[in-house]
């Protein structure tokens, strides 16, 4: 493991009470670093989570590669390499979904998972059910 594996992620510190998600928002960050670093060996240095509307919830993650992976990488096999993060996500996407229906207290509808294999950034997407923007067809 290189000095890069072992650095924590980086939840920025945001002022609380404005909407009452800010430590939501921060407790997801820490629940999705520590599932990366447990189901793919590594957590990010860099974790952000925002609420896009009331029923979206986004997970931004940033240099999330081993060093397996930042070779493919340095080989030209991004594709190669994100087949497998996906291959992982799918298999996992329960523990995923688990974690945020537990912490917002509502249903995950939908989960979407993609990555930039170039630059080394993933975002976890979730739909929840029974909010406030359930059935808004619009922005």
């Amino acid at each position: 493991m290189d000095a890069m594996d072992e650095q924590p992620a980086t939840i920025p510190e945001e002022p609380s009470g404005s909407n009452g998600f800010d430590s939501v928002r921060a407790e997801i960050s820490r629940e999705m670093v520590r599932l990366y670093k447990e189901r793919f060996g590594r957590g990010p240095t860099k974790a952000r989570t925002e609420f896009a509307g009331p029923d979206i919830v986004i997970c931004s993650l940033e240099n999330t590669f081993t060093a397996a992976e930042r070779s493919l990488v340095e080989m030209g096999e991004q594709q190669r390499l994100r087949d497998t993060r996906m291959y992982f996500q799918v298999a996992t996407a329960g523990k995923f979904r688990e974690i945020i229906e537990h912490l917002t207290g509502r249903k995950v509808r939908a989960f979407i998972s993609g990555l930039d294999a170039d630059v080394d950034v993933c975002a976890e997407v979730f739909y929840l059910e029974g909010g406030l923007g359930s059935s808004e067809t619009g922005a």
